[in-house]
């Protein structure tokens, strides 16, 4: 019974992929008092050698990271079938990237964050944390 307790909790993760320590720390703080599990990584390259990407219920990544953007990223996600959701957060996101967010169904946060933007997508994404 454990095992399937655990598997729920697990269920709710929230991966954040983003290279400022400052905002991963921050994000990770917000979601956690809301309830959420949260996983953080710095970059793309990391979040996608681990095995919480197969456990994890939404993915907020940046998209501006040095290496591989969070569109790359994303579509690394869906080339494994990993098609769970997905929030980009951006600092005043060109047209291009609006355009390919929107063709990968992928709702963007713009950073600074004004109020629950993003917890709210999250939970539009999840539905509440247990």
């Amino acid at each position: 019974m454990q095992m399937h307790h655990e598997s729920r909790r697990q269920d709710r993760i929230v991966v954040i992929i983003d290279d400022d320590p400052a905002v991963r720390n921050s994000l990770k703080f917000s979601l956690e008092i809301e309830g959420y599990a949260v996983s953080l990584y710095p970059d793309g390259a990391a979040a996608l050698d681990s095995a919480d990407i197969l456990l994890c219920a939404c993915f907020v990544i940046d998209q501006n990271m040095p290496g591989m953007s969070g569109l790359e990223v994303v579509d690394r996600l869906r080339q494994r079938q990993i098609s769970v959701p997905v929030i980009l957060v951006t600092t005043d996101p060109s047209a291009a990237v609006r355009e390919r967010a929107h063709r990968a169904r992928v709702p963007i946060v713009e950073k600074p964050f004004l109020e629950n933007a993003l917890i709210d997508n999250i939970r539009a994404a999840v539905g509440p944390a247990p």
